[in-house]
């Protein structure tokens, strides 16, 4: 397993690192409240980690596999030298985070790329609509109609970005911005298919939404699966989709560096099988979903609990697909060319229809996709000079799904780009079932840590009025801090921080 290339830092950075250390030597000394153990280490469980040790707990993160971060992890998957982010890419609710906003993750040699526009829908015309920070570029690319329809919706939510992710990343409570929380909740509250025909008329900005409502992995007809696209919408036009320099590794090694700075211990290759192996702990704080906790500790809960966590529902899963490429992806839109993020479905209707599919256990001759060409932002991820690029792509697919979804898939991705099997020099394929193989937490190849629909979007992992706390018949005080809590999937360790203030605050 091999992170990704480090990123350089400059005699400021290095000069700011030194004072964040003197103030943290200051802080460790003070009590100690008690022992604490986070399980697991992806973006959440670093969170909690973290989140801890600043409130005074000694506190040790246990990782079961060789490298820390969960689905925030680089590996060179294809050719030596060429790094790819094995889960999660493009981080849009990293940035928009209350958790991460506020973290001094720069000192330790994170560095954000923002690309010209955060997300470009190609048609099969050349055509694509864009979301953009700037709102000019978005309007320029939707029909004029829908480009006021538009603005009208999104502007006024991206000037409350900061208000909206407060209030809306975390668990469900009164809003402390009731005006803009309710004008974004009713619309949340709608189906991504309804809103997007209500609001919009034209082709463009109904895919437009549509694809970014689409990473709810739910059918676009449910209920709230508007929820999903406002968000991503409102956070590009507020802040961008940046990707992290050098992989996602670099996020998780900036957390990691800081935790460890603040005097935590991670531990590497510790899987825990048994509660018992966690037992001297005063506060144990699971980053796993209730089927893994189920596994590891079905005796120490009490029977109704257990038996609600038995009825917790998982989502569809993804196949995932990284190349190594001899060169640059030839889409036919050249917006592509200028985005982080590029969505492959065609219009609404083709887009409804293939997460139908994937819900109802069919595989998608047309899926929809998401795609990324980091290279061309980053040439650290490729070897200097080589002019070759790297390309990420996922597909939903029913839940652990172990069909051959490749030919579907490339020939989506040649429908948008003509020539791009000219160019493969390797490829590397996780199916559904193999992502959970390489990530317990994937169940199925559920990324998202369970079904985001609206009986589990605020109930997760079971309805109690602290869903983070975890009953147990030993005396011990436990917690869950996983994407199977509030708010849910996404790499913007939310859970963490919020499992840390609901039970070990």
């Amino acid at each position: 397993m091999t992170g990704a290339p480090p990123t350089s830092q400059n005699p400021a950075a290095s000069a700011n690192r030194a004072a964040i250390q003197r103030l943290l030597r200051r802080v460790r000394r003070q009590p100690q409240v008690g022992r604490a153990i986070v399980v697991g280490s992806g973006p959440n469980g670093l969170a909690a980690a973290i989140s801890l040790v600043q409130r005074g707990w000694q506190v040790e993160l246990l990782e079961g596999a060789s490298t820390p971060g969960g689905g925030v992890r680089t590996q060179e998957l294809t050719l030596p030298g060429y790094h790819h982010d094995v889960c999660s890419a493009v981080h849009p609710l990293a940035v928009a985070s209350p958790f991460f906003r506020n973290a001094p993750l720069g000192d330790y040699g994170l560095e954000w790329i923002y690309p010209e526009l955060d997300l470009a829908h190609p048609f099969d015309d050349g055509s694509a609509a864009v979301l953009s920070t700037d709102m000019a570029t978005t309007r320029a690319s939707l029909d004029p109609d829908d480009a006021d329809a538009w603005e009208r919706l999104f502007a006024p939510l991206a000037q409350h970005a900061s208000d909206l992710y407060a209030d809306f990343l975390g668990p469900l409570r009164i809003p402390r911005h009731p005006l803009i929380g309710a004008r974004f909740g009713l619309a949340a509250l709608q189906s991504a298919d309804g809103l997007a025909r209500r609001r919009f008329t034209g082709r463009n900005a109904r895919a437009l939404f549509g694809g970014m409502a689409a990473h709810s992995m739910l059918k676009l007809e449910q209920p709230t699966t508007a929820a999903i696209g406002l968000m991503l919408a409102l956070t590009g036009h507020a802040i961008g989709w940046p990707i992290p320099r050098g992989g996602s590794q670099n996020l998780t090694n900036a957390l990691v560096a800081w935790f460890e700075d603040l005097g935590g211990t991670l531990r590497t290759d510790t899987w825990i099988e048994d509660h018992r192996q966690v037992a001297d702990a005063d506060l144990v704080l699971w980053d796993l979903t209730p089927r893994q906790l189920l596994q590891i500790a079905s005796p120490a809960l009490p029977s109704g609990y257990r038996r609600a966590l038995t009825r917790y529902r998982y989502g569809p899963g993804v196949t995932k697909l990284d190349y190594a490429l001899s060169g640059p992806m030839p889409w036919i839109a050249d917006a592509c060319t200028r985005s982080s993020t590029v969505h492959l479905g065609g219009t609404i209707e083709e887009i409804a229809a293939s997460e139908r599919d994937v819900i109802e256990g069919r595989h998608p001759q047309h899926p929809y996709l998401l795609v990324s060409e980091p290279s061309r932002f980053d040439p650290s991820r490729v070897p200097a000079g080589s002019g070759h690029h790297t390309l990420w792509v996922y597909a939903h697919v029913p839940g652990g799904s172990t069909a051959d979804h490749l030919p579907a898939i490339e020939r989506q991705l040649e429908r948008f780009a003509p020539g791009f099997r000219e160019l493969i020099l390797a490829r590397h394929v996780f199916s559904a079932r193999e992502m959970q193989a390489y990530n317990p937490n994937y169940i199925g190849g559920d990324i998202n840590g369970g079904l985001q629909d609206i009986r589990q979007l605020f109930t997760r992992p079971v309805p109690r009025l602290n869903p983070y706390r975890v009953p147990t018949t030993t005396g011990q005080r436990w917690g869950f801090c996983s994407s199977a809590t509030p708010p849910g999937g996404g790499v913007h360790g939310m859970s963490g921080y919020w499992g840390v203030r609901k039970v070990g605050g």
